[in-house]
């Protein structure tokens, strides 16, 4: 490969992996001169990647989209990322991607290197994946793909939002992380009309479109810790903590990830916090722990508690 070629492709690469570079960047970069950095973008030109340029302030050479699809770069990590997540893919929950997932994955397999398909083999054949009918929710490829690109991006989105009771809303975002807990896709985002974060379901969204705009990145909470607490406590009328004595890795199992939030009380105990609209449904969900707890909050919790162990009691009579 000349040096020329191998320079080009690499330039390739580091125009894939951000959104703008400035032509001293890319020249400083690459060990070689602006000129022969605007050289080597119109050979990228030539072979069909849409390399912009732009002036000014934030402007610089930006890989954009044409009318077919150029060949990617992908790094070993990245390939073998790409090759799992489309085998996921044929059994996940966006819509209308199986049959297209089994495509991609067809023609990256083909010119992967043989030791990175023994890699992606290697995951596949130790990943059972558990099914039970259709998925919970289903998400939009465009809203997932657009999301995906706004939050790398840093770029204002709107759309259209269903909450829990039905109100249908229109929300201006600043989508900063999207977060999966198996059964659901999350959104965390600034919501520029309410000024705070919020947590939101992307089967929920609708006509979400990114509007060109970029917005400054804010100082962002933990998003997984933060979509945790939303989905395990905000939508409902009441709240407990408990405390188990046990330690975490006992605890944990008994619960599925995202439905409540769990932190460790020292090395012998551990505090979870959940909700519900019927402090009753929770009664038999919590005893399921083989532990000793204490209900910590929730006094309706509590009566609910002893409401149970007194029919379990008058049951055993006898």
């Amino acid at each position: 490969m000349s040096e020329t070629t191998s320079r080009v492709l690499q330039l390739l690469g580091l125009l894939q992996s951000r959104r703008v570079w400035s032509g001293n960047d890319l020249a400083a970069r690459l060990g070689v001169t602006t000129r022969s950095v605007r050289r080597d973008v119109e050979r990228l030109r030539e072979l069909g990647y849409p390399v912009a340029a732009s002036r000014g302030h934030g402007g610089g050479y930006q890989l954009g989209a044409g009318a077919a699809l150029p060949p990617l770069l992908l790094d070993p990590d990245e390939a073998v990322a790409m090759a799992v997540c489309l085998r996921l893919a044929a059994g996940g929950s966006v819509a209308g991607v199986g049959e297209s997932a089994l495509r991609a994955l067809s023609k990256l397999d083909q010119v992967m290197p043989r030791r990175l398909r023994s890699q992606v083999s290697a995951v596949h054949e130790a990943t059972v994946t558990l099914t039970s009918g259709a998925p919970e929710s289903v998400v939009e490829p465009d809203v997932l793909m657009t999301l995906a690109r706004a939050s790398r991006d840093r770029e204002h989105v709107t759309a259209g939002y269903v909450d829990r009771s039905g109100t249908a809303t229109r929300r201006r975002l600043e989508p900063y992380q999207l977060v999966t807990t198996g059964r659901r896709w999350y959104l965390l985002a600034f919501d520029r009309d309410r000024h705070d974060w919020r947590s939101l379901r992307l089967d929920r969204m609708s006509d979400v479109t990114a509007v060109g705009t970029t917005f400054a990145a804010r100082d962002a909470p933990d998003a997984a810790a933060y979509v945790r607490r939303s989905i395990s406590t905000s939508p409902y009328r009441y709240v407990a903590r408990i405390r188990y004595h046990a330690p975490v890795d006992i605890v944990a199992p008994h619960f599925p990830a995202g439905s409540v939030d769990i932190e460790a009380d020292g090395p012998d105990a551990t505090i979870v916090t959940a909700g519900a609209d019927d402090p009753r449904a929770m009664v038999p969900w919590l005893a399921m722990v083989d532990a000793d707890f204490e209900i910590l909050e929730s006094p309706e919790l509590a009566d609910a508690m002893e409401a149970m162990a007194a029919r379990m009691r008058r049951a055993t009579r006898g």
